[in-house]
């Protein structure tokens, strides 16, 4: 082991004492290989630069024994449910019939990256669940929630669900993830997406993160988009001490569409951080990317994303935008937009601001009788409009505006 990989030997001792469970095989040898091999990225490596996991590193983790007494938690109601407690898949609060990951054999570590990048590789070392969705072709499954919570008797744990979606020609599906967890404890959580977006399909997914204040989140969505398929990702970072969301996209057929969106709401002493790699991989496809990132107290947002155009990718349509407002004078935004291109035929920009709240829009609120609290919080959501804007289920939409709520509310009180 070098020394580069030093930093990833109790995560790979733990791997090692794991059983495997035969969907997990082939995956977890190529977790192991490239964990081995790199460890944990520190910032020196570029993609990091602006991200430090050491305190990752040296925390220690355990695993949440599947024995562990849990508290009983209320049974959902009404809409299809994938409900993930401490890590594990809890049946009895799930409204949909699980589908174990051995079915999918066919799509696992398939989708690019997705058992090789970083933090996609101690996923594949270490999962030990997840969620498998298959929609047929032609289906329209309609709205169905991903919800992983951790309790507090969990303790200092570590999960590393593996997902995988997979959506057939002409199919639909609307996901809704939510994650929670408590302030007082210490976990990380860590899953990773593989989706597959067959032709014509649309695939909707909207994630809302609200882990505790000790938590550490890093996640990240690979995603393949077949010729005039589209996948749409909206997140909202809102929680966690650490938390780091990726994307990885590619539009491998003719008129793919990818709109990744997603808004960053960083309290005091916490770090948010959004990457992004989209691939046009063919000709004709779209892409739009709009990230609004809100920062309050000492804290710190990063926002990276690219964009990468292959020669074959003729008349290719991108966009990309991120803003971020400063609450603070001690808050501190990072942004790195990047474009590659190598076809002749394009329209691709991207941008990137950073400021405070507008004094005289303020003023002019509060000259008509609003509270500044109430002031403030209007511009906020004023600001965060046109990233929230991209998510058409109402549902979602709802659940969205409680989050940012919530958080404001935090903030102000």
């Amino acid at each position: 082991m070098n020394a580069m990989s030093n930093n990833a030997e109790a995560f790979l001792r733990r791997a090692e004492a794991l059983a495997t469970p035969a969907w997990a095989g082939a995956l977890r040898r190529q977790g192991l290989d490239a964990l081995a091999k790199s460890g944990l990225p520190t910032r020196r490596a570029e993609a990091y630069k602006y991200t430090d996991l050491s305190p990752i590193a040296r925390a220690e983790f355990g695993a949440a024994p599947a024995a562990l007494a849990r508290p009983a938690l209320p049974a959902p109601r009404g809409r299809a449910r994938l409900v993930f407690v401490d890590g594990l898949l809890r049946a009895d609060l799930s409204t949909l019939p699980p589908r174990p990951l051995s079915d999918a054999a066919a799509v696992l570590g398939t989708v690019e990256n997705s058992a090789v990048t970083p933090v996609a590789a101690l996923n594949a070392a270490l999962a030990e669940d997840g969620m498998f969705l298959d929609i047929p072709a032609g289906e329209q499954a309609g709205l169905i929630e991903l919800v992983s919570i951790v309790t507090e008797a969990a303790g200092p744990i570590a999960f590393h669900p593996r997902h995988v979606l997979r959506l057939g020609q002409g199919a639909s599906v609307t996901l809704l993830e939510t994650c929670q967890g408590p302030d007082g404890v210490a976990y990380l959580h860590n899953p990773v997406f593989e989706v597959v977006v067959g032709e014509g399909a649309t695939c909707a997914h909207t994630r809302i993160q609200q882990e505790g204040g000790s938590a550490y989140f890093l996640s990240s969505v690979h995603a393949r988009i077949a010729a005039g398929g589209t996948y749409d990702n909206f997140t909202l970072n809102a929680g966690a001490k650490l938390a780091r969301n990726e994307i990885h996209a590619a539009l491998e057929g003719p008129k793919a569409a990818c709109h990744m969106n997603g808004a960053q709401l960083v309290g005091d002493g916490r770090h948010a951080d959004s990457t992004t790699f989209l691939h046009h991989a063919a000709p004709d496809c779209a892409s739009r990317q709009t990230y609004k990132t809100v920062l309050a107290g000492r804290s710190r947002g990063v926002f990276q994303g690219k964009i990468l155009v292959s020669q074959a990718a003729q008349r290719t349509d991108g966009y990309q935008m991120n803003q971020a407002l400063l609450l603070s004078e001690d808050a501190e935004m990072d942004a790195k937009p990047q474009l590659e291109i190598y076809a002749d035929d394009v329209k691709c920009s991207h941008g990137a601001t950073v400021g405070a709240l507008d004094e005289a829009q303020l003023f002019y609120l509060r000259s008509r009788g609003i509270p500044e609290k109430e002031a403030r919080a209007m511009l906020v959501q004023a600001f965060l409009t046109e990233a929230v804007d991209g998510v058409a289920d109402e549902t979602c939409r709802a659940a969205l505006d409680e989050a940012v709520m919530g958080w404001w509310r935090e903030m102000a009180a």
